[in-house]
């Protein structure tokens, strides 16, 4: 066996590994965003705890499980190879500290100065709705601790994704949605009865969720060697090391964030339930990507830190080129899919108590406008970590500005006549240009990584993606005619229409002569094998 193919194949397992994990929090998350739908609809209650919630949580994708996810892999790894045990423990223990200390003051002065903040991101027109943005800065105030949490979080899931475990750090994402629905259910039924809006319990329960996350990891830290020691040297150079690296990475690996920051803004001058919408498009959105991009990202970051390490650039090149093939052969029929039956989608997973049927027709044209850019948000999760990892950080910040830039110009010119649409569009569209621009810079500065089989990978998986989401279209039509007046009609029809794309597109994998669907294949048919026997 070569070592690229040993490569692939450890790759594809450690994500399929995450993918399980992953499948699980995602299913919670949608579950998650059900009970919103179901409770509050869209409108008034939940575009206030949409804008409060992305304040804590744009800054946990650029300090926690952006930046701080991907510098500190990096320099971990590196300490693993090269400083011993001791050495890297020391480093865990310095790294927890200074989070802990540093984060933990920007959470306290986010809490205090939240007014100011929610004033800053929102248009005038969105505090003109009497108290909403009075609700807005309470549910403000109360979430900004999840910040310390998922940052917590994000340096054990380093630790164990360098240790080579997987599972538990991406499943402690699911003890997040676990936790912060049941606790928030119960805070919405009681909290009536002080005269609390409902939806602060659901702010109290993204706390709790927080908590459980970290928690959940603490067992599997100690097992690994973890003894955690108050231990703070701003000095050291492994922690310097990493803030050097987080700097441009702020603004490098979490471009989507900030462009979804200037998004609330906008949207909050659109219709009432515009930021709403957008936020249960992007949740449906996020299903695949954490599947793909994060899973494949997770799986693929120690193994190009190792490579970069040890300076073994043939090998990064295979890893980066096997892992992009691998994601798109995934990310481009879920584009597909979910343009194709977005409406249907949206009318399964959210129609239901609130949530009207205009709420989903204004979210499922989101959702097909956001699907344009599955691909790039999929592939963009592995291609910038590995710019990370060669100490090249300045291409993803030019690639962010690119995009920003970009983005307001977009919406700019089309939010009058498109509303929330066009900043769905641009959010898309924004996100494709940064993956582009970093291939090509990438490919620059290794000096080639296989384009060639990049591009003719996407030419057979193209046609056959565009054929599925057509026939899924017409199967899914054609089923719920049949059984109109029939109990969960719709979930049947969408149900029947799925399993027959992903037959379709399966059966047509299998006959294209990609390298690594045919290195997986022959894995799992040894393993049927072995069993056998």
């Amino acid at each position: 066996m070569t070592s690229e193919s040993s490569q692939t194949k450890a790759i594809a397992r450690s994500a399929g590994t995450v993918s399980i994990a992953v499948f699980v929090s995602r299913i919670l998350g949608l579950i998650r965003e059900q009970v919103f739908a179901v409770l509050f609809g869209a409108g008034y209650a939940y575009d206030a705890f949409v804008v409060a919630y992305r304040i804590p949580n744009l800054l946990r994708d650029l300090f926690a499980e952006g930046a701080l996810s991907s510098a500190f892999v990096a320099v971990f790894t590196d300490h693993k190879t090269k400083k011993g045990e001791a050495g890297t423990w020391r480093l865990a223990n310095n790294v927890i500290t200074s989070t802990i200390l540093i984060v933990g003051s920007i959470s306290l002065l986010g809490a205090f100065f939240s007014h100011d903040i929610v004033s800053f991101i929102t248009q005038d027109d969105f505090s003109l709705v009497p108290g909403k943005h009075e609700l807005t800065t309470l549910m403000t105030s109360i979430m900004f601790p999840f910040l310390v949490l998922v940052s917590l979080s994000a340096v054990a899931m380093g630790i164990l994704n360098t240790m080579g475990k997987f599972f538990v750090p991406s499943i402690a994402s699911s003890f997040f949605n676990l936790g912060s629905i049941v606790t928030g259910v119960t805070f919405a039924l009681i909290f009536p009865k002080f005269e609390i809006h409902p939806i602060v319990g659901m702010a109290f329960g993204v706390i709790i969720g927080g908590i459980l996350q970290v928690a959940v990891q603490i067992p599997s830290l100690r097992k690994q060697g973890l003894r955690y020691r108050f231990y703070a040297n701003f000095s050291d150079p492994g922690l310097i090391r990493i803030a050097r690296l987080m700097v441009p990475a702020v603004i490098g690996l979490s471009a989507t964030q900030i462009n979804i920051f200037i998004n609330t803004f906008f949207a909050s001058g659109c219709a009432e339930g515009s930021l709403s919408w957008l936020q249960y498009a992007f949740r449906i959105l996020m299903f695949p990507i954490g599947l793909v991009g994060v899973s494949l990202s997770i799986a693929t970051m120690p193994v190009v830190s190792r490579h970069a390490s040890t300076g073994d650039i043939p090998m990064l090149r295979k890893a980066y080129a096997s892992s992009t093939i691998m994601s798109l052969i995934l990310s481009v029929p879920a584009t597909f899919g979910l343009i194709f039956l977005s409406k249907p989608i949206v009318r399964v997973i959210f129609e239901h108590g609130n949530f009207t049927a205009l709420d989903t027709a204004n979210t499922a044209n989101a959702l097909s406008l956001y699907a344009i850019g599955l691909f790039a948000y999929s592939a963009l999760k592995i291609i910038v970590p590995v710019f990370y990892s060669l100490d090249k950080t300045k291409y993803p910040v030019m690639g962010s500005f690119i995009t920003i830039a970009l983005n307001i110009c977009i919406i700019l010119s089309t939010v009058k006549i498109f509303q929330h649409k066009a900043i769905a569009l641009s959010t898309a569209l924004c996100i494709t240009a940064n993956f582009l621009f970093l291939s090509v810079v990438l490919y620059r500065e290794l000096q080639g990584y296989g384009i060639s089989q990049i591009i003719q990978c996407l030419i057979k998986i193209i046609p056959v993606s565009l054929v599925m989401g057509t026939a899924a279209y017409w199967i899914n039509g054609w089923c719920s005619r049949l059984l109109v007046g029939k109990p969960f009609e719709n979930l049947i029809a969408l149900s029947i229409a799925i399993s027959c794309a992903v037959v379709f597109y399966g059966a047509c994998l299998s006959m294209l002569g990609i390298a690594e669907v045919n290195q997986i294949r022959d894995r799992l048919l040894s393993r049927l094998k072995g069993r056998r026997i």
